[in-house]
């Protein structure tokens, strides 16, 4: 069970960021020393009284929780919650409205998206999922086959066993410690129970609508850059409105990727169309040898020498200001990619 807690047991140490339902604090824990992330609904909603539904997904994410644990270290551990209170004086804030705060430990390496308002300044927020998300040209030695896509499956279905859909994981809220291929996710997204009503105008949420995301974020059927400028910008992260015209986007895109990628590809997204995935390790029987038949596919293309060149030097900018910032040795972390 996550504990109670109250707020004075925390010190706030900076700003994390803030997202569309949470705003994020770093904290540091009085009684253990450790760094933890706290979270809260944006301070606008609650100024505006229109955190409800935030503070419901609060709730929902916390029986989750208490039911399917952090999944063997893959999703940030869950330390604690506040009552419902006015928390105002502890924020330096004035916004007069009850809300839960929910502490959260801080998860190691880098997100794969960075803060979008950061791209603005110039920082290269979509390198982590050009570089080991959809163009993953060299990976650590040590490191498990395509970790952040087969992660990503092994937690959605340690949820899907304990009766959740984990839908909207986006980049953003997956942490990633390239040198030992090792991730976290911060957010379970838009959690839903699966036998949750079924959204209006659409079948229930199911094991497909996820397996559908995960290709959208995660993968391309795209030639790796020849340039570094090529990894900067965050790509497929638009949400997926209409089922069938993601399916009929990505069948476009398969159709200029060679008969091999083409094929699995098009055999996934079948599956898909026809709701026939029940877990994820069927999902994931598919997906490898796909991802490997895209892997060959880029190695063994004539640019593969100018796109790895690429690759390395975009790699280099997660030494910069932007990334040192976040729980990541950048020395030890980028030292499995020195050979």
């Amino acid at each position: 069970m996550v504990e109670k807690v109250s707020l004075e047991r925390y010190e706030i140490t900076g700003r994390l960021g803030s997202g569309a339902d949470y705003d994020v604090r770093a904290a540091t824990d009085l009684a253990t020393g450790a760094e933890v992330a706290l979270k809260r609904p944006v301070p606008q909603a609650v100024s505006r009284r229109q955190h409800g539904a935030i503070e419901a997904r609060t709730g929902r994410l916390l029986q989750a929780y208490d039911q399917a644990g952090d999944a063997g270290g893959l999703l940030a551990p869950l330390l604690g919650y506040t009552d419902t209170a006015i928390h105002d004086n502890y924020f330096g804030d004035d916004l007069g409205e009850p809300y839960t705060v929910f502490v959260q430990g801080r998860a190691p390496g880098i997100p794969l998206l960075g803060d979008m308002m950061s791209r603005i300044t110039g920082v290269p927020v979509g390198a982590g999922q050009n570089l080991f998300a959809l163009f993953p040209l060299e990976q650590a030695m040590n490191a498990p086959r395509f970790p952040v896509h087969n992660q990503l499956l092994e937690l959605e279905q340690a949820y899907l066993d304990s009766g959740y859909i984990l839908m909207d994981m986006r980049p953003q809220n997956v942490f990633l410690r390239p040198g030992s291929g090792r991730i976290q996710v911060i957010d379970t997204g838009a959690l839903a129970g699966v036998d949750d009503p079924a959204p209006r105008g659409r079948p229930p949420l199911d094991v497909n609508d996820a397996c559908l995301e995960l290709l959208k974020f995660y993968t391309t059927t795209e030639s790796p850059p020849q340039d570094a400028s090529g990894y900067r910008d965050a790509r497929g992260i638009r949400p997926i409105v209409n089922v069938q015209q993601e399916l009929s986007e990505m069948r476009r895109s398969l159709s200029a990727s060679g008969d091999e990628v083409a094929g699995l590809g098009g055999a996934m997204l079948d599956k898909i169309g026809d709701r026939a995935y029940t877990d994820y390790r069927q999902f994931g029987a598919d997906l490898n040898p796909w991802l490997d038949a895209i892997s060959e596919r880029n190695h063994a293309a004539s640019g593969f020498d100018t796109a790895r060149q690429a690759w390395r030097e975009a790699l280099e900018w997660l030494r910069g200001d932007y990334w040192t910032r976040f729980k990541f040795d950048v020395d030890t972390e980028l030292a499995a990619f020195s050979a």
